[in-house]
């Protein structure tokens, strides 16, 4: 099958699966630069309210192929940020749905969505000190701030996997769930997420990323939205809220 990168969109979900089955969903230099334009057009799709992640089958993403390092290892790294900048900057929630190897490449994917789900057997690793590759530095920024420094060091130092126990107490994951669940939780999961204001959502993406200049700009688009109102209007009449202001706008 054709290394490649697929999507859907249902019920205000888009969900992008990484498909590589015969090297356990490793990314490509084509599916790595597919990967922002791709975004970019789910990002514009006023339907799109959050992504997810995930990998065909029983494995997440075993990383980058490592065919693609024998040419040029700067370009194919270069590609590799250049798409997990794009997920990290997408406008709207991101959740990984780990099943599986979630490994090098993969793990830099999972580290720059919002949310990590992993169903229990699935193992974690950044592994470029079995290559020789210097990890990016926006990389290990974001590592570190999800891990803290003692983890980030111990996961780069040495290569070695952590299973989705390990992940949780760490904070590379947020929840694990049963063999078998992870499907149910993340559909469960993005159905609240849908449901919630975009504006609430958008507003803390960036806060929560660190952005320290757009405060203002915020609190404008907070007093135009009319997302306010409406939902203390249906906090008092028990009622669901009708959110109108997009991401997309």
């Amino acid at each position: 099958m054709e290394p490649q990168l697929l999507h859907r969109v249902a019920d205000s979900v888009a969900t992008v699966v990484i498909r590589h089955p015969a090297k356990r969903n490793a990314m490509t230099a084509a599916m790595w630069r597919a990967l922002p334009p791709l975004l970019d057009t789910l990002a514009a799709d006023p339907e799109v309210r959050a992504l997810v992640l995930t990998g065909e089958g029983a494995t997440f993403c075993a990383g980058a192929d490592i065919s693609t390092l024998q040419g040029s290892p700067e370009e194919a790294q270069g590609l590799a940020v250049a798409a997990e900048e794009a997920l990290a900057a997408f406008p709207k929630p991101t959740l990984a749905a780990v099943r599986g190897h979630c490994v090098g490449g993969g793990s830099q994917l999972a580290a720059a969505c919002d949310l990590r789900f992993a169903e229990q057997g699935a193992l974690f690793g950044v592994t470029p000190a079995k290559l020789g590759i210097v990890y990016p530095a926006s990389s290990t920024r974001r590592l570190v701030s999800l891990v803290g420094p003692a983890t980030a060091k111990y996961l780069l130092f040495s290569g070695e996997l952590i299973d989705a126990e390990r992940a949780l107490r760490t904070g590379l994951v947020d929840e694990v769930l049963p063999e078998g669940e992870l499907g149910k939780r993340v559909a469960e999961f993005t159905r609240i997420l849908t449901a919630r204001s975009q504006l609430t959502q958008a507003a803390a993406k960036e806060f929560a990323n660190g952005r320290t200049d757009r405060d203002e700009h915020w609190a404008a688009r907070a007093r135009e939205s009319g997302d306010t109102a409406e939902g203390v209007a249906a906090f008092l009449e028990r009622r669901s809220p009708r959110f109108t202001w997009t991401a997309s706008a």
